[in-house]
């Protein structure tokens, strides 16, 4: 029986019980991945992180991958943010940064003041298209304009104020059979740049709440249309989050906090 530690951590959030659960587990070897896709379903969250440690020859400090309860998936900002605290609060990490190597490049977090917790991201790209139609179906009054993101397949839609973004129930059945990773929903916000939400049925979420990766998207979107870098944001989902952005060039800053949870094994045979 091997026993392997294992963390969770709500970010995006300093206040426990709010942002985004992630659970996190640091292993001194990859797992087979059918084995870490069922530990992703036993926690049942929406993102489990599985790190392992690099060489010092390289130059990122650990391999990071993380799991639905469905499907691996390419790029996860609060699992990537709870392993950061993890590393920085339960494995010694004495550097104010840690740098990951993931399949969309590299990623850092820095540690700032007031137990904020900055991600380097990158900015995705996106595209122009038109809403396909189960869009929608899905989602009454969807814009007949909308956006594509390669890197994650999301799709992207913009409606017109915070309340609609707040009130929008859309058809997860509908966008399932899109076949993609998920919708984004975005707005100008009231006491903020911008909220959103995200819907990812395509990777066995109904709702995330809390979804760092979309700001790679939504942070270059708003910083063109307000003519600002500096942005400050809201997932307006049930538990909520908050994130502090900025728009460096190629890359995007994306910052939130975080609430330790609990900690425990998990026994494999």
């Amino acid at each position: 029986m091997n026993t392997t530690p294992i963390y969770q951590v709500d970010a995006f959030t300093n206040t426990l019980f709010g942002g985004n659960p992630a659970a996190v587990m640091p292993l001194d070897q990859w797992l087979p991945d059918e084995r870490m896709q069922a530990i992703a379903l036993e926690n049942n969250l929406s993102e489990t992180a599985f790190l392992v440690p690099l060489p010092e020859s390289d130059p990122a400090d650990f391999h990071i991958r993380w799991f639905t309860p469905a499907v691996e998936v390419p790029l996860c900002g609060h699992a990537t943010l709870a392993s950061a605290w993890v590393v920085f609060n339960r494995l010694s990490w004495s550097a104010d940064t840690v740098h990951f190597h993931s399949r969309s490049g590299p990623l850092a977090v820095t540690r700032r003041a007031e137990g904020w917790l900055e991600l380097d991201f990158p900015n995705l790209p996106f595209e122009h298209r038109p809403t396909p139609a189960l869009i929608l179906e899905a989602l009454p009054g969807a814009p007949a304009e909308s956006f594509f993101v390669p890197n994650d397949t999301n799709y992207m839609v913009v409606l017109g104020s915070e309340d609609e973004v707040r009130n929008a129930n859309p058809d997860n059945r509908k966008l399932a059979e899109l076949g993609n990773q998920g919708l984004i929903v975005t707005a100008p916000g009231t006491d903020c740049d911008f909220v959103s939400r995200y819907f990812a049925p395509g990777a066995g979420i109904d709702e995330d709440p809390v979804t760092g990766s979309i700001h790679s998207v939504l942070v270059p979107y708003w910083a063109e249309k307000l003519g600002k870098t500096e942005l400050r944001a809201r997932q307006v989902s049930a538990r909520g989050g908050e994130l502090r952005c900025e728009l460096r060039g190629e890359r995007v800053a994306i910052s939130g906090q975080a609430a330790f949870y609990m900690e425990g094994s998990v026994h494999l045979p």
